[in-house]
C-alpha cells in the first residue's frame, strides 16, 4: 500500500475541502445561471491563475504535436465526459447526492482496472471498494424513490463517473513527458474551449450577466476548482496507484452531503452517518501505512 508524502497529503485536505464544499456551490450557480455556460466561465477565468503558476513555478508549457492525440483522449476521459454530464446531472439532482453518484468513481475504477488493465488488488483494496459502495448505499438510501423519478440526472452522473474511471486510470499510466501542471493546463484549455462551443449552440440564447449568487458560484470554481483542485487531482492521480487516488478522496461526497444540509437544508438521516464511518475505512484501507513485513528467521 502507497505511503503518502507530506505533499501529497496536504495536496488531499485542501483537495477535499475545495471539491466537497463546490457541490453546494455548483447547485447554487446551475440554479441561478444556464450550466454549461457556468461551467466555461469557471475555466477560461481560472485559466489565467492555473498559467501563473506555471510561469511562477518555472514549469514549460510545451508539449511536442506527436502527443496531442493521446492528450485529446485523456481531456476526453478526465475532464471534458466529467464535466458536461456533472453539470446537467445537477440541474435534477441535488448537490449532496450528485456528489455521490458522481463518486461511485472509485468502485468503477476498481472494476475497470481489473477487467481492463489486469490490475490485482490485495484483500485491503478490496475492503475499500466495499466499503465505499455500502457507504453510497447508505448515503442514497432516502433518495432511491425521487432518483427513480430523475432517471436521466442519475444517468448522467453515472456516465461522468464511469469515464472518470477510466481517465484515471489512464492517467495513472500515460507515459506523455509533460510536467502535471502542463498537462492539468492544455486539458483545461481544450475542455474550455468544447463546452464554451456547446455552450453557444444549446444555451447562447440564454446567456446573460450573472447576478451576485451566479457570479459567486463562478469566483469559487474558477479560484479554488481550475485554478488549484484539478491540477491538484492530476498530482495525485499520477503520483498514486488509480485505487489509491480515487479511494482517498471518497470524503468529498460525505462533505457535501453534510454542507448541502448545512447550505441548503437537506435533512440528514443516521445513515448519512454511518456513511461518514465507511468513506474513513475506505480511505484508510488504501492509505494507512502497511504494517512492515517480519523478517525472516534462518
Amino acid at each position: 500500500m502507497p505511503t503518502l508524502s507530506r505533499q501529497q497529503a496536504v495536496l488531499l485536505v485542501l483537495l477535499t475541502l475545495a471539491w466537497g464544499l463546490n457541490w453546494p456551490v455548483m447547485k447554487l450557480g446551475v440554479t441561478e445561471y444556464p450550466p454549461l455556460g457556468f461551467r466555461a466561465m469557471s475555466m477560461w477565468l481560472g485559466l489565467p491563475l492555473l498559467a501563473l503558476a506555471l510561469v511562477v513555478l518555472k514549469v514549460p508549457f510545451g508539449l511536442p504535436r506527436r502527443h496531442w492525440p493521446e492528450l485529446l483522449w485523456l481531456t476526453a476521459a478526465n475532464m471534458l465526459v466529467w464535466h458536461v454530464c456533472i453539470i446537467l446531472a445537477l440541474r435534477t439532482l441535488s448537490g449532496g447526492r450528485a456528489a455521490i453518484l458522481g463518486y461511485t468513481m472509485p468502485i468503477f475504477s476498481a472494476v475497470i482496472g481489473a477487467l481492463l488493465f489486469s490490475t490485482r488488488l490485495s484483500g485491503r483494496a478490496w475492503l475499500g471498494v466495499g466499503a465505499a459502495a455500502l457507504g453510497v448505499v447508505l448515503l442514497l438510501w432516502h433518495e432511491l424513490t425521487g432518483l427513480a423519478g430523475r432517471p436521466a440526472g442519475v444517468g448522467l452522473a453515472l456516465v461522468a463517473a464511469a469515464t472518470w474511471a477510466l481517465g484515471t486510470q489512464l492517467l495513472r499510466r500515460t507515459r506523455l513527458p509533460v510536467p502535471t501542471l502542463a498537462l492539468a493546463f492544455w486539458m483545461t484549455v481544450l475542455t474550455a474551449v468544447a463546452i464554451t462551443v456547446l455552450a453557444l449552440v444549446f444555451e447562447g440564447t440564454r446567456w446573460r450577466r450573472p447576478n451576485a449568487p451566479a457570479a459567486w458560484a463562478i469566483a469559487y470554481n474558477a479560484v479554488l476548482i481550475f485554478g488549484f483542485a484539478q491540477a491538484a487531482w492530476f498530482t495525485l492521480a499520477r503520483g498514486l496507484p488509480p485505487v489509491a487516488s480515487t479511494l482517498s478522496v471518497m470524503f468529498i461526497p460525505v462533505l457535501g452531503v453534510f454542507s448541502g444540509a448545512l447550505w441548503l437544508g437537506e435533512r440528514l438521516h443516521w445513515q448519512d452517518w454511518a456513511a461518514v464511518g465507511l468513506m474513513v475505512v475506505a480511505i484508510g484501507s488504501v492509505l494507512w501505512p502497511a504494517r512492515p513485513a517480519l523478517a525472516s528467521s534462518g
